[in-house]
This record gives structure tokens, sequence and C-alpha cells, in this order.
């Protein structure tokens, strides 16, 4: 270990990647950091599992994330081996026995003495005849369609990442696992955690919650976009860990970014819906009472997270073939443009409608039209006025390829045939659609097992409880309105942070001062946030679940079915609801007189912090 003699023992781990195609450089920056013992990465997500799969059938060979060689380890593997770095990585995404395969090829050309294990176990394609029947989709209870599998994985869980590095594996590769456990596995060895070390397991699950998102949680894409620094050298996360559970968020000295209570917390709730029931395969997770403390610059101490036992099911992620899809991207300039291109659009679809008749084709399964530019994202809160240069998103599904194709050719009509200022097409194309379905299945069914050297030992996961205790996620007083009230910007009480989970997202708001929480909490209802949203959907407001977590004066709402076809096939602008919080910035907040002029007038903090 790197910890000198006598020292406390801390274990620093750096998240080198948040998804299948992250930064060239971060692994150079992260190998420049000091005393580093771990570097992890995370490449895979309901997204990537789709397009994994579609490379595996085009290539049986394939299915597993190639940066992994080609970009981010395979190039430094000397400077990894020197360092004594050991590396942790979902990479395997399909196939993780082919990439450790080519990995020890890598490490034998450059005569180098790394140990390599892989993880299998998740890949439930060849049994799924014999077990679909059983399934039903974990949030609208539906049956898994008839429809050809594209990838089905479940998520395994983190003892067996442990068990790798206690054989002594110098590089784990792993196919699906919870993104959390990619950290945690490395603290369950290092500390000795045990299975029933449920607070311990609880904090580092967050830990790798935290570090799994590259960037994200130090200054990419935070609220304050202002104050952070030198995006062009962003720093990339350092997790050093401790015993207890205790967590130091920062960044390698001399980068850019931002890491602060702002930054963390934003990252804490991302992708969250009850942060009293955070459910991994490990453990079920309470975070409502941690603790985010401003240390020094770039340092924020994590606590207070506490653990339950696991339930007795593992979450599984099945994509499937759900037709084809034509987009067309239509640029258009000039008065009324947005006016233009949605009648355009009407026509265009109609066209294309008598054409598939003309052939017995059947109609289009759907259609969508997006203006951008036009603020159409924003519904009935975008700004008056509109763009006089736009770009038309159309969409048009159908069961048949020749379907898609049909639409895909009559829209070029346009340019010479409808709107006045059309212009040529940005881009066209016919592809595949990517169904997504997510159901639970019982950890008994599977055997996870860990191959290094040649040899195979099962690994099967700890069982957990049929029925766990459930603990109600807490909640606090609503402010009383005063008679004189004044309506001020939520961005100016609060962070904000969405991001999406199958056919639902969910948006985190922290209050920057504990003051405006009771405040956020009257305005900020479950029925006002669903009729924020109401133009997500065709008919009426999406249901909203507004849960807190206190201990960093924060409110998360999930708001359900309002993606459609999830982020594999949903035709909106924002199928990952990176903007969905974004949507929320100006939502007014009434707060007594006095404290409106003082939070209008006090400047947000440079440090992106809570003030608490």
């Amino acid at each position: 270990m790197n910890a000198s003699p006598g020292e406390q023992k801390v274990i620093r781990i750096g998240g080198a990647s948040a998804f299948l195609v992250d930064s060239a450089l971060a692994v150079p920056q992260l190998l420049g950091a000091p005393q580093l013992d771990y570097l992890i990465f995370d490449y895979l997500a309901e997204g990537s599992m789709g397009l994994l799969g579609r490379m595996q059938a085009a290539d049986p060979q394939g299915g597993f994330g190639t940066d992994f060689l080609t970009v981010h380890v395979g190039p430094y593997l000397r400077q990894i081996a020197s360092q004594r770095i050991r590396v942790v990585a979902n990479a395997g995404g399909l196939n993780p026995r082919a990439l450790a395969a080519a990995t020890e090829a890598k490490i034998r050309e450059l005569g180098l003495t790394l140990r390599v294990a892989y993880i299998e176990g998740d890949d439930l394609r060849d049994r799924l005849p014999g077990m679909a029947a059983a399934f039903t989709e974990m949030f609208s209870g539906a049956p898994l369609p008839q429809q050809p599998i594209i990838s089905a994985n479940a998520y395994l869980g983190a003892f067996p990442i442990a068990a790798a590095l206690q054989r002594g594996a110098d590089i784990v590769i792993t196919g699906r696992v919870v993104d959390s456990a990619l950290a945690l596995g490395p603290l369950i060895y290092e500390f000795g955690w045990a299975v029933e070390d449920y607070d311990r397991l609880a904090a580092g699950t967050l830990a790798g919650h935290l570090l799994e998102c590259g960037a994200q949680v130090t200054g990419g894409t935070f609220t304050d976009w202002e104050s952070v620094p030198d995006w062009e050298n962003i720093g990339f996360p350092i997790g050093e860990c401790h015993a207890d559970g205790t967590l130091i968020i920062t960044k390698a000295p001399g980068t850019g970014g931002l890491v602060s209570v702002g930054t963390v917390a934003e990252q804490l709730l991302y992708e969250v819906s009850d942060p009293a029931d955070y459910i991994v395969t490990d453990v079920r997770c309470d975070f409502t009472g941690v603790k985010l403390e401003q240390l020094a610059p770039e340092r924020v101490r994590v606590t207070g997270a506490r653990g339950f036992a696991p339930t007795a099911t593992y979450k599984v992620c099945i994509t499937h073939e759900a037709g084809w899809r034509a987009i067309a991207y239509q640029p258009l300039i000039g008065e009324q443009a947005a006016a233009k291109s949605e009648r355009q659009a009407r026509a265009l679809f109609a066209r294309a409608r008598r054409l598939l008749a003309m052939r017995e084709l059947g109609d289009f399964t759907a259609t969508s039209c997006l203006v951008i530019g036009a603020e159409r994202s924003f519904g009935a809160h975008a700004q008056p006025g509109g763009g006089r240069e736009i770009i038309c998103k159309l969409v048009a599904d159908h069961p048949q390829k020749l379907g898609a194709e049909v639409f895909a050719r009559e829209q070029w009509m346009a340019i010479s045939g409808m709107s006045v200022g059309t212009s040529i097409n940005l881009a066209t194309q016919v592809l595949p659609v990517t169904g997504l379905f997510l159901c639970l299945i019982p950890k008994s069914a599977l055997a996870p097992r860990l191959i290094m050297e040649g040899e195979t030992q099962v690994l099967p996961d700890r069982p957990g409880s049929e029925s766990p205790v459930l603990r109600p996620n807490p909640a606090g007083p609503e402010a009383t309105l005063p008679a004189h009230t004044e309506a001020v910007p939520l961005q100016q009480l609060a962070y904000l942070r969405s991001g999406d989970k199958g056919r639902l997202f969910n948006v985190a708001v922290i209050a920057r001062h504990p003051h405006y929480l009771p405040w956020l909490r009257a305005a900020l209802t479950p029925s006002a946030v669903g009729d924020w949203y109401r133009h997500l959907r065709t008919a009426g407001a999406p249901r909203v679940q507004r849960y807190e977590a206190p201990g960093f004066h924060a409110l998360n709402f999930v708001v359900d079915d309002a993606l459609e076809g999830g982020i594999n096939a949903s035709t909106q602008l924002d199928p990952a609801a990176k903007g969905m919080g974004q949507m929320l910035l100006r939502f007014p907040v009434a707060l007594p007189a006095d404290l409106a002029r003082a939070a209008a007038t006090a400047p947000i903090p440079a440090h992106g912090g809570c003030s608490a």
C-alpha cells in the first residue's frame, strides 16, 4: 500500500471514465497524481449495453469497450505497472473473456507481469427463454416484449471484485456490475469489510457513486458553470477512502474544475430515486443523513451514509429490437421559422403515409417533430418570440426498415416543394431502434464466476432479505408564507442536477443555504413540479414523487413515465435528461420579502458550496 508505516491507511481511487467514450486525457492526468492506489473505469449504461450487443452481433469476438486497450489503459500499462496501481473496469461489457485475453496479450507483448482476472455470470441471453415468462418490467409491470433480444445482463455486486484482488489480480475486468461496485470492491478487499458491515458498504457504495461519473463531481455539468475554471484541463476525481467509511473527494493538483459542497451534492443525487433507500446488489443505502464539509479548496469530506441488509434480487437490464427509425435534421431560416417547420413536418408525415399505404407497408408506429432553437423543450415556460434559424428534428418509426426508408427519402422534397428558407439537411439516418426492459430476478438464479489464469471460482452473492424493513423518507416542515412575499427564481436558491433512469428521470434540488429549504419545500410540491413538466407527456402531467435528504438540505424529485422509450428509443432532444433540471431554473419560489431581497443581492459563493 502507499500509506507510510504508522499512518492511518488511506486508499486513493481515481475515477477515470464515466461512459463508453470518455476523455483520453483522464488517465495520464490521474497517473500524475501522487500515491494513487486504483484506477476505476465505468463504461456501461443502459444505452451502451444495446450498442455493445449490436457490435457483438456483427463480430462475435467483440462486444466489449475497445477504448480500454486502445485509449485508456493499453497505452499506459508500463506506468500503471511501475506505479503499482491496480485497475478495475466494467469494460468487458458482453464479452469480458475476450477483453481479458486481449489485455493479457498486450501485457505479454510489453514484457510485463501484470495479472488479469475477469468476472462473468451476468449475461443471461442463453438462459432467457426459460426465464422470460416470469419477468415483469420493474416500473410498468408489463411483460417482456416478444422481440429479438440484443443483451440481457444482471447487475452483479462488489464481492467478486474483492475476491479477484485478494487472489492477486492487478487488473480486474467485469461485465455488468453495479457502477459503484467498481470502487466498493477494492474497499472491501483493502479494509476487510464483511458482508454484514452495512454502514461501511453503504459508505463505499457512496464513494463509488461519486467517483464513477468522472468529472461530473469535479465541476462538470455544474449549475454554477461560470464558477468552474479551466474546462480544458478539468480534473478527474480522486477519492481518499478510510476504513470507517469516511471519504474525501479531491482531484489531481494543478488541474481545472472545482470540488465543492455544491459539485459533490449534485453528483450525490444524480440518477437517485429515494435517497433513504438506494438499492444496490450488496446493500440498501440511506443517504439522507450524509454530511458534506468543505475542508479546504478542492477537498470535500463525505460522511454519514447508513446501510441495511440487501435485497434477494438482482436488477436486470434487457435490450431488444424495437423496429426502425428514420431521423432527419432540416435547417430552416427566416421569419416564423418554427411555425413553418411544424407545418412542413405535418405535410411530410402525411406524404410518407400515403406512400406507405400505396405499398401496403402499414402506418408508422410513432412520428415526432422537434424544433431545435424554438425552446419547445420548455413547453409553456418557453420565452416568447422564437429563433429565425432553427433545426427541425423529424423522427418516423416503423416496424420495417423499408417503411423508415420511405420517410427518409420523401422528406428531401421539402427543400424545393415546401417552406421558404429550408436548406440542405444536416443529417439523414435510418437506424434500428433499441428497446429497454428493466426487471428483477432472484440472486439464487445466478452464480457469478471469477476466472484468473485459467482457474474458475464460483462466487454466489449473499441472497439478502426477502422482506426488508422499509425506512420512510424523512419529511421536514413546510414554511408558512407571510402576507407579503416576493418570487425568486429557483436558481438563486439552489443547485440542480438531473438524469435519466429508463422512462423516468430525477431532478435534485440542493438548497444553497439551509434557511431556504422550508420555502423550497413549500413551493416545489409534487403537483407543482409535475405541472411544470406537463409538456413532456401528451396526456396530463407526469406523476412526481418527492424525497428529502436533510443531511445536505436537498429535495429529490422523481418524474415518472416522462421519457418515452427510455434513453435508447426516446425521440426527445434530451433522452439522457441532462437538461431537465435546467428547465426548472426559473421556477418561482415565494419568500418573505426580506429574505427574497437578501437572496437576490447575495452573490453565489465563488467556491460553489453551501454556506451551511
